[in-house]
């Protein structure tokens, strides 16, 4: 009897365990119900021409096919041939008169716009405006009294909390799928001003531009990208918080185009090797790798070197945390910079200006080497494993470089100079924080300092300059 007691007992316990389990899931229907009318497809056509049809290749009077071409295939040109191209995307509506947001790429390039309602109703909606560093475009369609979504806070997420997304996935109208947020403030390579939100809710192609819901309801966040190796959803999604997206549509409402501020550097991560070379207690901030010329960083006195590690009182944890900060800036506005410089802290005062349409060309210099022959008079290093010429002035102007300034890498064998990521082709412009003039200036100055020391190294590349890690080598870097 006391068996046949505590088997009952156990199969008490787990059932009671797994209606627990339950209880503590979220229940999504409601929001669902309530949500999924303020959701909207959207699809777009697109007329691409392939180029002109039946062209032939442009062969020598002389070729053996010549004929048999012209015979066959040429006796007329045929017109260019055309196709219409077809995308579906998501959004959501968020005004009752109107008013759609969904991402840029949705619409891109496209000749017609269709939003269509969960009632079936279908609209052709007009481009108000569209922002491509954000990806987010502002729609309009003709109707009235619509349902409307609620918007929140993406800032009062969690990492670990549950959220939704409604859109439409492969075309498959108002699909649902949840998960959780993964981390907040990712920042991907090809966009700078988007601090997005990772989640692993399945989204795929048609679910671009459709919301992302808190369990209260709220929207917090738009579905802009993915990662994936497949083109399918691989567990990483991304999407752009709230609170930019509905600044960049008011912008977009107002005046048709985004306005963001300008810091004017170029910026990159700070590693454990960066971090010893410039004095510091562990990596962190944005290095300044550039200082763009006429720019608010210029003007402020910002240098090459320098690790802002605040601004404006907030933390910079990685350099991928600054650009959002700076682009929400209001134009005109002062704001305080923390910089690590020379192992020291001090604190800059820089005036926001405007991001202008080219500031990534502006900061970027051309760095192939077009000049005439160089002069014989290498420079070469043995227990660095490089060797270096001079640069002409023909080529220091090409990449936007002072007079007299930065030597070119011409061959790297190995050792440290491998180690740090130096490259055939780099041009060095700075070591420890003192200027690149000439072969033998570098020489005597990388032979003068502490072995077994990690220096920062300048370089410029044609996709901008880098700081990179040298560690002087414990036998000396002479020859």
């Amino acid at each position: 009897m006391w068996i046949n007691g505590a088997r009952w007992a156990f199969v008490i316990g787990a059932i009671w365990i797994c209606q627990s389990a339950v209880a503590s899931l979220p229940d999504f229907t409601k929001l669902v119900e309530e949500n999924s009318p303020a959701v909207v497809n959207i699809s777009t056509t697109q007329t691409i021409s392939r180029g002109p049809a039946g062209q032939i290749p442009n062969l020598p009077k002389d070729h053996p096919f010549r004929d048999f071409f012209d015979k066959f295939f040429n006796e007329g040109e045929a017109p260019p041939d055309t196709y219409d191209a077809q995308s579906l995307g998501s959004g959501f509506i968020i005004s009752e008169d109107g008013y759609v947001l969904t991402n840029h790429h949705v619409v891109k390039d496209a000749d017609q716009i269709i939003v269509r309602l969960s009632d079936r109703r279908e609209f052709e909606a007009k481009v108000v405006g569209q922002d491509e560093r954000s990806d987010l475009a502002l729609l309009k369609i003709d109707a009235h009294d619509l349902p409307v979504v609620h918007i929140g806070k993406s800032s009062d997420l969690k990492v670990g909390e549950w959220v939704l997304a409604i859109g439409s996935p492969f075309g498959f109208e108002h699909s649902v799928t949840a998960g959780i947020v993964s981390a907040k403030g990712r920042s991907l390579p090809t966009e700078n001003y988007v601090p997005f939100i990772q989640t692993d809710v399945a989204i795929n192609p048609g679910n671009s531009g459709g919301p992302l819901f808190n369990l209260d309801g709220e929207v917090v966040g738009i579905n802009s990208l993915i990662y994936s190796r497949t083109g399918g959803f691989m567990g990483l999604s991304f999407a752009i918080p709230i609170e930019l997206a509905m600044s960049v549509s008011k912008q977009l409402r107002e005046t048709g185009h985004v306005t963001r501020g300008w810091l004017g550097v170029l910026i990159q991560d700070v590693t454990r090797d960066l971090a010893e070379s410039f004095d510091m207690s562990r990596p962190q901030g944005a290095l300044v790798a550039q200082v763009v010329p006429d720019s608010p960083a210029a003007e402020a006195g910002l240098k090459a070197g320098d690790v802002i590690v605040e601004y404006n009182g907030d933390t910079i944890p990685t350099s991928g945390a600054l650009p959002p900060m700076v682009g929400r800036t209001p134009v005109g506005k002062s704001v305080e910079l923390t910089v690590i410089r020379n192992g020291k802290r001090r604190t800059v005062n820089v005036t926001i200006g405007q991001l202008p349409e080219n500031a990534e060309q502006r900061a970027l210099g051309q760095s192939e080497r077009n000049g005439p022959e160089q002069p014989p008079s290498p420079g070469y290093s043995e227990q660095l494993g490089m060797t270096v010429q001079p640069l002409t002035d023909e080529e220091r102007q090409g990449m936007d470089l002072a007079p007299g300034r930065g030597v070119v890498v011409e061959s790297v064998t190995g050792g440290p100079a491998r180690s740090a990521g130096i490259q055939e082709g780099d041009v060095i412009t700075m070591v420890d924080g003192k200027a690149v003039t000439s072969v033998d200036q570098l020489m005597s100055l990388l032979d003068g300092l502490e072995p077994g020391r990690s220096v920062p190294v300048l370089v410029q590349r044609s996709n901008g300059p880098r700081f990179l890690a040298l560690r002087i080598p414990g036998g000396g870097t002479g020859e």
